[in-house]
C-alpha cells in the first residue's frame, strides 16, 4: 500500500465493514452503538481496530472479535486483521442505553404501550404437569424458524424450567439499567432462574412476584420483538393478575390435556379473560394421544378435553375460542426438552412437531398491524 491516500481510502472501506458487523445482544451495528474505538491500517495492510465492550466481563467478547476479523479480512488490501478490545467508561454505557431506550428515567414496558406491535402471548393452564412450558418453547422455537424476533419470559417463577428446555445456558448481561437476555435457537429468553445459584428455590411473596415480572419486561432490553410468550404458572395467582396488569393487550392461551379433571381446571384459568378483558386466542390440548407401532392410537387421559375447554369458554366469553391443536403423546417430545433443542427443530416431522408448528402457524398468521390496536379517535358527527 503506498501512500496515505490509499490507506485512508482502505480504512473507510474497513469501517463501511464495520458498519456490517452486528452486536450479537443487541442486535445493531456495533458503529451506530459507538463500540468502535479506532480503525489504523498499515502500510503493509495490517488493520488494526479497537472495539468497545459494553462490560468488562462480556459473555460475547469472542463473538465479536470474531465478527469483527471476518468482516474486515473481506476487504481489499487488507492482509490481516488484529482486534484490540476495550471497556466502556461509565459515560459511554450512560449514553448507549439512552440511544436505546430514551431519556425516561423510569424504565417502561414497551408491550404496553400504545403504538407497540409486538404479539403477546400468555400461555396459561389451570394446573402444573399439563406440558405448558414445552408448548411455549417449541411455539417459540418454530416461531424464529420461520424468520420472526421471538421473546419468552420464564414467567413461572416458583417452577421456571425454560432455559433448560430451550438450551440457554448464558447468563444475561447488564449495562447501566438494562439487562441483554441471552438467546438459544434464535429466541431471547430471560428467566429467574439465570439470576439463582444452582437448582435454589425461590421463596418470595406477591409483591416480589409482581416487581420480578416487571423488571423481566421492563428492564430487558428485548428489541424489536414480533412475539413475546409469557409461561406463567399454573393458576390464577399473583403472576396471572399481574400479567394482566402489566400488558393488558396480551391474550392468552390455555394449555389442557384430554383429561376431564384437567379440562375443568384449565377452564377457570381461562375464564379470567372476562376478568381482566384480555383476549383468549386459543386452547391447545396437550398429550392427546399416543400413537401405537400398528398406527392405531392409545387415548392416554381420555378424549374430547380440548374441545370442552374451548366450548366452555366460547360461551363464557361470548366469543368464539377455537381449539388450536392436538398434540400426541411422544417420548421424543420430553427427551428433546430435557436435551434443551425443542422437537420442532430437531425432530421436525415427528407428529407432536408438526401440531405444534400448525399452532405456531395459527397464531402468527396475523401480520403485525393496526389490527386490534387503540387509535384514541373520537368519533365527530356533523
Amino acid at each position: 500500500m503506498s501512500t496515505s491516500t490509499d490507506r485512508s481510502t482502505v480504512e473507510q472501506a474497513v469501517r463501511a465493514a464495520l458498519h456490517t458487523v452486528q452486536d450479537p445482544e443487541i442486535h445493531k451495528p456495533i458503529t451506530d452503538l459507538g463500540m468502535v474505538k479506532h480503525v489504523a491500517v498499515s502500510p503493509e495492510g495490517l488493520a488494526h481496530v479497537g472495539v468497545y465492550l459494553t462490560v468488562a466481563g462480556c459473555p460475547m467478547r469472542e463473538t465479536i472479535t470474531a465478527r469483527v476479523t471476518e468482516a474486515v479480512s473481506k476487504v481489499a488490501g487488507i492482509t490481516g486483521v488484529q482486534v484490540e478490545l476495550d471497556v466502556m467508561s461509565d459515560e459511554q454505557r450512560t449514553e448507549l442505553r439512552r440511544s436505546l431506550r430514551g431519556d425516561s428515567a423510569d424504565p417502561v414496558i414497551p408491550f404496553a404501550q400504545p403504538g407497540s406491535l409486538t404479539r403477546v402471548y400468555c400461555v396459561a393452564s389451570g394446573k402444573g404437569g399439563v406440558g405448558k412450558s414445552s408448548v411455549t418453547v417449541n411455539l417459540a422455537a418454530a416461531m424464529a424458524a420461520r424468520g420472526l424476533s421471538v421473546g419468552v419470559v420464564d414467567a413461572d417463577i416458583y417452577g421456571h424450567s425454560v432455559p433448560r428446555m430451550l438450551g440457554a445456558t448464558a447468563r444475561p448481561t447488564k449495562v447501566e439499567n438494562m439487562i441483554m437476555p441471552p438467546q438459544a435457537h434464535g429466541v431471547k429468553v430471560i428467566s429467574i432462574g439465570m439470576f439463582t445459584a444452582g437448582n435454589d428455590a425461590v421463596v418470595w411473596r406477591g409483591p416480589m412476584l409482581h416487581r420480578a415480572l416487571q423488571q423481566f419486561l421492563a428492564d430487558v432490553y428485548w428489541g424489536d420483538l414480533d412475539v413475546l410468550l409469557l409461561d406463567l404458572p399454573p393458576g390464577t395467582g399473583d403472576i396471572a393478575i399481574s400479567t394482566a396488569q402489566l400488558i393488558p393487550n396480551a391474550e392468552l392461551l390455555v394449555v389442557t390435556t384430554p383429561q376431564t379433571a384437567a379440562a375443568e381446571v384449565a377452564e377457570r384459568a381461562g375464564s379470567i379473560a372476562a376478568q381482566t378483558r384480555q383476549r383468549l386466542a386459543g386452547v391447545v390440548e396437550n398429550m392427546s394421544w399416543l400413537e401405537l407401532p400398528d398406527g392405531s392410537r392409545m387415548e392416554v387421559f381420555g378424549a374430547g378435553g380440548g374441545q370442552t375447554v374451548a366450548d366452555s369458554l366460547s360461551r363464557t366469553l361470548g366469543a368464539p375460542v377455537p381449539l388450536l391443536g392436538q398434540v400426541p403423546l411422544e417420548p421424543q417430545l420430553r427427551e428433546c426438552g430435557d436435551g434443551g433443542t425443542p422437537i420442532v427443530l430437531a425432530e421436525p416431522d415427528s407428529a407432536s412437531a408438526r401440531a405444534l408448528a400448525a399452532v405456531a402457524d395459527k397464531l402468527t398468521t396475523r401480520a403485525r398491524g393496526l389490527a386490534g390496536m387503540s387509535l384514541n379517535i373520537s368519533p365527530v358527527r356533523r
